[in-house]
């Protein structure tokens, strides 16, 4: 693996300390989570120990605001470490901070109360559940939970296809729609162990089946006020809506370089023949580091609310997907015939690397999207 620096500015006070964190993150996936890969890819490891003890060293923690004011270049770095060595812990992390995200925002003093420090500590894991809801704002899906306001709470039902990062005892952020109120969202927390929440494991993916995936069944579930993040969600929604994307700069950031790291470990055996290639590992080093580049400095205001400013947190989670793809192509084709065993991790990167195209907000949604800014 290569060591990339973390983008920050010389002068910027946290440098330092996003540094450390990102050293920390990296010699806990050394140690622990390099052998723990294939099976993780394999779908025979969920590694709930492993995010618990990332947490534990700060990784979950890092974006989270203070005073009404966010920096996520330290949360991405670290997830970006965590990438280099396994695309779907990276997933995994970026789920975790995104729950973190969500409940660091929310003005239910209760809710921040009772989880931030549980889910920032990695004592409470969970996922993102706004797949569907992300869709559905942009007019590509109809959002698939429907909810009546009762005493205390709201009842909801519905079934939500894929959300990641769970188990029985997770908790995860989602929307729903009320039923008597068109159009009307709620954005809440919803606890897997609760009455009336079913989670059921999801066929077999190309890739990434390690990463705790199910499809979750609300059956008139009750959700009480205190898991309520917003209501309405719109506004909440519009607030988190860069950070929620920006995050996943960190999938991207540590895939490419693992495939630069590939491509100039070969150099001794097939440089010969691969400086033929069109793509050379420094064709892509420099296209990454102008992409790095600008999503940190996204990252550093998270809630900038300008029109300007939503584009280019669009535009750059795009060329990150069809970064991440181009790059992994490449290395597939330096690597030649070793890369097409199932032991090179050649492969794993391509077929990681089509994820972080397709997660949610996905190559086509993007492109939508940013036509969408542009009328």
């Amino acid at each position: 693996m290569t060591r990339t620096a973390l983008a920050l500015e010389p002068a910027d006070a946290s440098a330092s300390e996003a540094g450390d964190l990102t050293e920390r993150v990296r010699t806990l996936v050394t140690a622990e989570l390099t052998p723990l890969v294939n099976a993780i890819d394999k779908g025979e490891l969920y590694p709930a120990d492993i995010l618990r003890k990332l947490g534990g060293i700060g990784a979950w923690a890092a974006h989270l605001p203070a005073d009404g004011v966010a920096d996520l270049r330290p949360a991405i770095a670290a997830m970006a470490a965590i990438g280099e060595c396994c695309g779907a812990t990276s997933f995994m992390a970026w789920c975790q901070n995104t729950l973190a995200w969500y409940v660091g925002n929310t003005d239910n003093a209760a809710l921040k109360a009772r989880l931030l420090d549980r889910v920032a500590s990695g004592a409470m894991l969970g996922g993102t559940g706004l797949s569907n809801p992300m869709k559905s704002f942009f007019g590509i899906e109809t959002l698939k939970l429907k909810g009546r306001k009762v005493e205390g709470g709201y009842v909801v039902r519905g079934t939500l296809p894929w959300v990641s990062n769970l188990g029985a005892d997770h908790m995860f952020g989602t929307i729903f729609e009320l039923e008597d109120q068109p159009g009307q969202t709620v954005m809440f927390i919803a606890d897997c162990a609760s009455e009336g929440i079913a989670i059921q494991p999801c066929p077999p993916f190309l890739a990434m089946d390690g990463t705790g995936t199910f499809s979750v069944h609300f059956r008139d579930a009750f959700v009480p006020d205190p898991l309520i993040l917003a209501a309405p969600a719109a506004p909440f929604v519009k607030k988190i809506r860069a950070g929620f994307i920006l995050l996943q700069a960190g999938m991207a950031l540590g895939l490419i370089r693992d495939c630069v790291a590939i491509m100039k470990s070969l150099r001794p055996s097939l440089g010969h023949i691969n400086a033929y290639l069109g793509q050379q590992p420094e064709d892509i080093e420099a296209s990454l580091a102008r992409d790095e580049a600008e999503a940190m400095a996204l990252a550093a205001t998270p809630y900038d609310a300008s029109a300007d400013y939503w584009e280019r947190v669009i535009a750059i989670r795009l060329r990150l997907g069809e970064a991440s793809v181009a790059a992994a192509h490449a290395a597939m084709l330096h690597c030649g015939a070793r890369g097409y065993l199932k032991s090179h991790r050649a492969q794993r990167r391509l077929r990681e690397a089509y994820f972080v195209a397709i997660v949610t907000p996905a190559t086509k949604q993007l492109k939508k999207m940013l036509s969408d800014h542009k009328r």
